[in-house]
């Protein structure tokens, strides 16, 4: 399964919580995380400017970023308008669309009240959570 992580729930994974569960997924290889230029750099920008850049963990995702792992990584990606109230979490979507994802996962308020676009499902990390037990058992069940 494709997703692709708002930042929001990126950085606050190192936190806990659900945003952790979700990322705790592609780290143990249940989701493929789906990239763009424009969404990693913004999650080395925040996670940056938060003081994490000397962490081991932020150290630890960066290599697997850079070695591929679970990620596919969008070159090209198409331009859309669809968030109105935040123009800039355009690249989400944009993401998703350009690599199938089936998921966006996301804590922002204006991406969220979008839902669903394409098929793509626009989930909380909580909602993701419990889709994603769904979908699985539903898979193993066939």
């Amino acid at each position: 399964m494709r997703i692709v992580a708002d930042t929001n729930v990126f950085v606050s994974s190192f936190f806990g919580g659900n945003a952790r569960k979700v990322i705790d997924l592609w780290k143990t290889q249940q989701v493929q995380l789906c990239l763009s230029r424009d969404i990693l750099d913004e999650y080395v920008a925040v996670l940056q400017r938060m003081g994490l850049k000397d962490q081991q963990e932020l150290k630890e995702l960066l290599n697997l970023f850079s070695q591929g792992y679970q990620v596919i990584f969008a070159t090209n990606t198409p331009h859309l308008t669809i968030v109105h109230e935040d123009p800039a979490d355009d690249k989400f979507i944009e993401c998703a669309v350009a690599l199938h994802a089936q998921v966006i996962v996301t804590g922002d308020k204006a991406l969220r009240a979008v839902q669903d676009y394409m098929g793509i499902k626009i989930f909380t990390p909580r909602e993701f959570l419990m889709w994603h037990e769904k979908h699985r058992h539903n898979t193993s069940a066939k």
